[in-house]
């Protein structure tokens, strides 16, 4: 039996949408990908989906289907006496000049904790990222959740608004923002010095780009990013964790290259291509959550976490499984 069959077996983690990916054609969940992901708006997504619509429904309701629920996919309440959360700021003198973020912790830790950057798709800082901290913080890590689009006001409670504030953000003062963050959370009075971080889409996208710029970041856990050019894999130092969906060609395409330079640099680095997935398959609150694959996926991550973050060992062995 495989990992993800053994997966299959346990009772799924979340509340799952109603709705999932095998109840779209896959023409359609492209099309959202592609909205998604600013490559089509929101009336090129809606003309072309109009031919997927079944008899009773329209393309706007395809849309509306597709889109989060943050409410039934929430697994930790804010309130939750055995955590302890707020809002933070700190200084970035080399991006915005200011970064706001959720900040999670267990209410009653013994010790220093372990620390892990926790890094927003292309939305900001939304309910599902805060609820991830928390996941975190009740693991017994020091979780921090910066907003990329704080220096614009903020996640703005409007997924489409906020994909729209995306696009104006500058880039480098941004990354520049998460370099910050990330000094700040391994500094952190409660932090025991070592440093991870998680990061889904966009996010992924990060948390690879500070494994190839942070020479002290211990373990990096990119869900479904795109990887940094092939050059960059000689800085990286961190232990690497890679989820990738199999449904995901604008991001499987572009890895093979970097993956090829992660094993010539020899970094240490898993990476699992989950069956059957789209991309975002982590994320609960869409019907392209998977719940058996983002079960193992998460059990990987939190072992990879636990095994660099707490112990004295030194991380996996070099594995490039699928």
């Amino acid at each position: 039996m495989t990992e993800l069959e053994k997966a299959s077996t346990a009772p799924a983690t979340p509340k799952a949408p109603l709705l999932r990916a095998s109840d779209f054609h896959p023409d359609v969940l492209r099309l959202f990908d592609q909205y998604v992901h600013g490559l089509i708006d929101r009336r090129g997504f809606l003309e072309r989906a109009a031919k997927f619509a079944a008899s009773g429904t329209t393309a706007a309701a395809l849309l509306e289907a597709l889109n989060p629920r943050f409410a039934e996919a929430q697994q930790v309440e804010p309130s939750d006496p055995r955590l302890h959360t707020e809002f933070v700021e700190l200084a970035s003198p080399e991006g915005y000049g200011k970064v706001r973020g959720y900040l999670a912790r267990p209410s009653k830790a013994s010790g220093k904790l372990p620390a892990v950057l926790v890094v927003h798709e292309n939305r900001g800082l939304n309910p599902h990222i805060e609820d991830i901290a928390r996941r975190l913080a009740l693991e017994n890590f020091l979780a921090f959740a910066p907003d990329a689009l704080f220096p614009l006001g903020g996640y703005p409670g409007d997924e489409d608004k906020a994909r729209e504030l995306f696009t104006k953000l500058d880039q480098d003062k941004t990354r520049a923002d998460f370099l910050a963050s990330a000094r700040f959370l391994k500094h952190h009075a409660e932090s025991n010095g070592k440093l991870g971080v998680v990061g889904f889409c966009w996010g992924g996208g990060i948390a690879h780009l500070l494994a190839t710029r942070l020479s002290d970041l211990n373990a990096a856990v990119p869900f479904y990013g795109m990887a940094p050019p092939p050059e960059a894999a000689a800085q990286v130092k961190a232990t690497l964790l890679i989820h990738l969906a199999e449904n995901d060609e604008r991001i499987n395409s572009a890895f093979p290259p970097y993956e090829a330079a992660l094993k010539a640099a020899h970094v240490k680095f898993e990476v699992f291509k989950y069956p059957g997935t789209q991309h975002g398959f982590n994320n609960d609150t869409t019907p392209r959550y998977d719940a058996n694959a983002a079960k193992l996926a998460w059990q990987r991550t939190l072992a990879l976490f636990n095994r660099t973050l707490r112990a004295q060992g030194h991380g996996p062995k070099p594995a490039h499984s699928g």
